[in-house]
């Protein structure tokens, strides 16, 4: 092997060693979800009506956080014809560990008090197949949100890695809005006293 081909060979372990550690953390979030038993004890409404109407509006928030994110990072790496302002480095940051926050405080409400559903609840009724898919696209959130966290930190890693990182998290963001919130508000509407 040449020593180009080993270079080659050790910046690849990084992300892969990333990949591997996050698809273990979806799985563990997964998991969880599937053995604790669900309860709206230690949970919050924010002062909506419903956990599911305080979860709906605080996504939106991380949906908004996300294409802030994508718009940032687009500025920063010089793929629009726009200047970074200086401070855009500083919000971009700031945005991404906020979107994250708020996607841990809904991922906790999620888990809590609904469990990761599929199959049929314990009433009988079969878990629709939204359900299902948001639930697992929520749990590999947090793993491509650890790959990011690494992909922004290695030095040793490829250059593509953090462009591919970032890419997936935010696909997974807008898969999990998608499956959620706008899902609610198209079935919904707005989260008032008579919604879900």
């Amino acid at each position: 092997m040449t020593d180009g081909a080993a270079a080659a060979g050790r910046r690849m372990a990084v992300p892969l060693a990333a990949f591997a550690a996050g698809a273990a953390v979806a799985v563990l979030i997964g998991v969880f979800g599937r053995v604790h038993g669900p309860t709206l004890d230690a949970t919050t409404t924010l002062g909506f009506h419903t956990v599911i109407q305080m979860k709906v509006v605080v996504t939106t928030a991380i949906g908004v956080l996300a294409l802030l994110q994508v718009l940032g990072a687009l500025v920063l790496y010089g793929k629009v014809p726009v200047i970074a302002p200086p401070w855009l480095g500083t919000a971009h940051r700031a945005s991404g560990t906020l979107a994250l926050l708020l996607a841990v405080f809904v991922a906790y409400h999620c888990l809590w008090a609904l469990g990761l559903e599929y199959g049929h609840l314990p009433d009988g009724e079969k878990v629709g197949l939204r359900t299902v898919v948001h639930g697992v696209l929520g749990c590999t959130v947090f793993g491509a949100a650890f790959v990011k966290v690494v992909a922004v930190r290695s030095k040793r890693a490829p250059g593509w890695f953090l462009p591919m990182a970032g890419g997936l998290l935010f696909t997974l963001f807008v898969a999990v809005v998608l499956t959620s919130a706008v899902w609610y508000y198209a079935s919904y509407g707005l989260p008032d006293s008579n919604g879900y």
